[in-house]
């Protein structure tokens, strides 16, 4: 008979740590769905937000401050050790390959050491002014850019200021050419 309460014991014992271990599944699941489903963050600059005073150099020599941004501009912010940014640069290029004549040729900045940087650069520069910067560089601060890929149209206000038209830039949607594209190579604003 002892034996017999001893394994009741047991058995019961055994039920209530799977129960307790059933529970915490449980929880940690609903943790998970509730990343899974929630709305990706937004870029730290709203629309109409202001971009603040930056200098830098492209990787081709050429000096970029906010006072060369004179029409619309798609800017894009990159990390070579970042799963999605390699994702969505195909689409980018792509973008950027097809731009009007209503938009200033786009500018991608890459984030990180500039070894590891070089199969962005080969891919941008083609198409984009290329910028390798450090994670506290010019643009990064200016832009607020602390995630990856980050993807902004920004365009100068009334006043000059360069500031937010677009933080939800959707890669996929081509840019409306008022004109034929301009070649990647060919005529656009000073760099």
């Amino acid at each position: 008979m002892p034996f017999l309460t001893a394994l009741v014991v047991f058995v019961g014992l055994l039920c209530t740590l799977d129960l307790i271990l059933t529970l915490g599944v449980i929880k940690r699941l609903r943790e998970h769905t509730e990343l899974l489903t929630a709305p990706p963050p937004t870029p730290a600059v709203p629309v109409g937000g202001r971009i603040a005073d930056f200098a830098t150099t492209t990787v081709d020599g050429e000096p970029l401050s906010q006072a060369m941004f004179v029409r619309d501009t798609l800017v894009a912010f990159f990390s070579p050790s970042c799963g999605p940014c390699k994702d969505k640069l195909p689409a980018f290029v792509s973008y950027a390959r097809n731009t009007g004549a209503a938009e200033d040729r786009p500018v991608a900045v890459v984030v990180g050491d500039r070894d590891q940087a070089a199969g962005f650069i080969s891919s941008l520069a083609p198409v984009a002014r290329v910028v390798v910067e450090d994670p506290e560089g010019a643009m990064g601060l200016a832009f607020k850019a602390e995630m990856f890929p980050t993807l902004l149209k920004v365009a100068p206000d009334g006043e000059g200021a360069l500031v937010v038209t677009d933080n939800q830039v959707e890669l996929e949607k081509r840019p409306m050419a008022g004109a034929a594209a301009a070649p990647a190579d060919g005529p656009h604003s000073p760099a």
